[in-house]
């Protein structure tokens, strides 16, 4: 028994674990609406997502059974086997979890748990039935097969429901309100804000009711008989006090609504998802439990089959575990960043790329629009297109100079709708998950809200497509690597569980400092995005610095390539091609923020708008040209082509070093507003453009004379020609902010 109260020490420990991987990505599910909306500081925000996780674990005692006994039956199997089922589990689902949070895409932690508690109970019933020498068509006594396909009908309905409601609800609620929602909202305050809070109250109570810790089963069958009843008094209590708020004070209704909705969707996570975090552990403290009062290891698990009671103190603990985490995890943030970010109302770099299939979907949408606008009278067509004007948004700059994602009624309709569906499937025992539910629902109000505009909408439904797929993926990954780690633990026992702990240790630092670099790399984007609140002069100040920034950033990556290229360094060509994507997404944003400040520049200032409007062709050139130099030099060793010739290389090396010194002092000048020595600047362009001749000309004997081969002509020339760009764009750009320096120090 010593050995496998080990087992459980470890089962505890990867709970811990668990626990933390899984509120990192689950967090979205409560955290989009609010966060996206900015409908309150953050810490307040984390608050009353905290509270409402504390709400939820004292309602999450009976889902425990789920583990136990919902996916396989558990008076089939002894103890060791549970033990390894469950150890199988918890390594699997902290792997898997971990990953997608680190490439911030949310996925349901019910699925990832349920479909590798399936597989690990595959992979011990089948060595069960091997070493018995049973039929292997025995399996299905063994495992609950039902609850797989319902989860896989709960990820379809999920899909298609909440992103149809998702799209009405909004659509219905743009055409009432408009974007300019504030005085309509003001006259019905109380009808809005009534039936909000009444669908959430009856979220609640729907979700908590019937697995709450501390209400009898009387005083849940009373709520569940007096469901109607209930929805009606708090509708008429909600709307007095919101109406009487909207007519007497200056109260926003919508915060409260925001807010409220926020504690409801975080304590139903906690009360159906804790489950997925300490549920298996509690199992294997149950089953240990079962075989230590027998005093036989192999007794077999019946006691399972009935209702345990888990132990408040210890759903507590996972509640203080889960705010903890909710508060300090970066992955967390991420994940909730991709969620909003796909629903933002305003354009913007995109995370995602375009895909075929999306490019598919966009041109048959619109192929749609078009037959629908030949359809529909031309007035009904205005009247619409006037209501959904989203011009007429109103977004309200935070502390640090963004906007919202999206406003506060959308926020609301987020919130309402995805709470609505959840307690009505749930009231029909329909599989409908939270997580794709309250995705699905942001993604459809985005869309309604005409945030999926011609500028982003390929690329936001690639990033839904990825974010789908992935959760089909979740169900196949969770499968396959929790049977194959089960099956390594019966043939190999306690060497396999070590080997399997240090592997899950070692992927998890590994994408701990993976995800880390990302941050680095997103943090320096961020800080090369203007305020929202920056106006025309800081606009355009502000650019010059950060074109002084990238200049210095494509300099030190040029240095690198240029010595890695001469050595014939693959691994530091990598480094510096990697770099030079990073590079290039700063450059587009730099240009970015160029046409925020053409925007915000006079009308009449045509000199300015001329100038400004210029640099955006140097900084993309410059951006290609080093892009072209990197790609050549690295896609030639990569190859494994001959490297550089001895005279080759030193000319490199002297080209390099003017390169430098040009891109460096214009980088400088622009970072500090030096005055600019415009004479060294050309006096060092005509020096890259001088050498660059003269080692054509060398080029052209070594070709002659046969020393220099094909492969190695063409990255050469390369090389000598996008540096001579390089250093003519430079020069441009540092000749069109010249006059604004000068104008600025007189």
């Amino acid at each position: 028994m010593e050995l496998y109260f080990f087992s459980l020490i470890i089962l505890a420990g990867l709970a811990f674990f668990n626990l933390i991987v899984g509120v990192s990505n689950d967090a979205v599910n409560f955290l989009n609406s609010s966060i996206g909306s900015k409908v309150a500081p953050r810490h307040v925000i984390m608050i009353i997502a905290s509270l409402g996780i504390f709400a939820g674990v004292t309602f999450s005692s009976g889902m425990m059974e789920v583990a136990r006994k919902g996916i396989f039956h558990p008076r089939l199997f002894l103890m060791p086997e549970l033990i390894t089922m469950f150890l199988a589990v918890m390594l699997t689902n902290i792997i898997l979890l971990d990953l997608f949070n680190t490439f911030s895409l949310p996925t349901s932690t019910t699925v990832s748990i349920v479909f590798a508690l399936l597989g690990a109970a595959v992979a011990v019933s089948l060595m069960k039935i091997y070493t018995r020498g049973d039929s292997y068509s025995m399996l299905v006594n063994y495992i609950n097969t039902g609850k797989a396909l319902a989860i896989i009908l709960g990820i379809i309905l999920s899909v298609v429901i909440a992103f149809f409601f998702g799209v009405s609800a909004q659509f219905i609620t743009r055409l009432l309100f408009t974007f300019d929602y504030r005085k309509r909202l003001r006259l019905y305050s109380g009808i809005w804000g009534g039936m909000a809070l009444a669908i959430i109250i009856y979220f609640i109570l729907i979700k908590g009711a019937n697995s709450t810790s501390f209400l009898s089963p009387e005083t849940a069958i009373w709520i569940k008989n007096n469901t109607w009843i209930l929805l009606f008094i708090s509708f008429l209590f909600f709307a007095f006090i919101f109406q009487f708020l909207a007519l007497f004070t200056r109260i926003n209704i919508l915060k409260p609504i925001v807010l409220v909705g926020t504690f409801a969707l975080a304590m139903s996570f906690a009360s159906n998802d804790l489950v997925n975090f300490i549920g298996v552990p509690l199992a294997g403290l149950s089953a240990y439990r079962v075989a230590a009062a027998a005093g036989d290891p192999l007794t077999a698990m019946d006691a399972l089959q009935g209702s345990v009671q888990s132990s408040t103190f210890l759903l507590l603990l996972a509640g203080a575990i889960m705010v903890a985490t909710l508060c300090i995890s970066r992955k967390a943030r991420t994940v909730t960043r991709t969620e909003v970010n796909l629903g933002r109302q305003y354009h913007g770099m995109e995370r995602f790329g375009s895909s075929t299939l999306s490019r598919i979907i966009v041109r048959n949408v619109y192929f749609m629009i078009g037959i629908g606008r030949r359809i529909i009278p031309g007035k009904i067509r205005a009247a619409i297109s006037e209501r959904l004007n989203a011009d007429a948004i109103e977004l309200s700059y935070t502390l640090d100079g963004k906007p919202p994602s999206f406003d506060l009624l959308r926020a609301s309709v987020n919130l309402i709708t995805a709470s609505a569906i959840i307690s009505f499937a749930t009231s029909l025992k329909l599989p409908l998950s939270t997580t794709y539910v309250t995705f699905m629902v942001a993604m459809g109000t985005s869309l309604a809200d005409q945030a999926w505009g011609r500028e982003s909408a390929v690329y936001r439904i690639t990033g839904v497509l990825t974010v789908v797929s992935g959760w089909f993926f979740t169900a196949f990954a969770a499968f396959t690597i929790s049977l194959v780690f089960a099956f390594l633990i019966v043939l190999l026992k306690g060497t396999a569980v070590v080997f399997l702990l240090i592997l899950a240790v070692v992927l998890v630092l590994s994408t701990y400092r993976y995800h880390a670099k990302r941050e680095e790399e997103t943090s320096k984007i961020e800080e090369f995005s203007l305020r929202s609140t920056d106006d025309a002069d800081t606009a355009v100040r502000t650019s010059f610095e950060q074109t002084g920034k990238f200049l210095m950033a494509l300099s030190n990556n040029l240095t690198v390539n240029f010595e890695a290229g001469i050595a014939e360094d693959r691994e530091r060509l990598k480094e510096s091609k990697n770099k030079a994507g990073q590079i290039q997404k700063w450059a587009n944003t730099i240009m970015e923020n160029i046409f925020r400040a053409l925007v915000l520049l006079e009308k009449d200032d045509l000199d300015d708008t001329r100038r400004y409007s210029s640099t955006i062709s140097s900084l993309q050139e410059i951006a290609e040209s080093h892009r072209d130099i990197v790609k050549r030099t690295s896609r030639h060793f990569e190859n494994y082509h001959s490297g550089f010739l001895d005279e080759q290389k030193d000319e490199l090396r002297r080209l390099k070093r003017f390169l430098n010194r040009l891109l460096w002092n214009t980088s400088i000048m622009l970072l500090r507003r030096k005055k600019v020595d415009y004479g060294y600047i050309e006096g060092q362009c005509g020096k890259v453009k001088n050498l660059v001749r003269q080692y054509e000309k060398n080029q052209i004997k070594r070709i002659q004379t046969g020393k220099s081969k094909t492969h190695l002509n063409v990255l050469f020339y390369g090389l000598l020609w996008n540096s001579v760009k390089i250093s003519e764009r430079t020069q441009e750009l540092l000749d069109i902010f010249k006059e604004s320096f000068n104008r600025g120090n007189h």
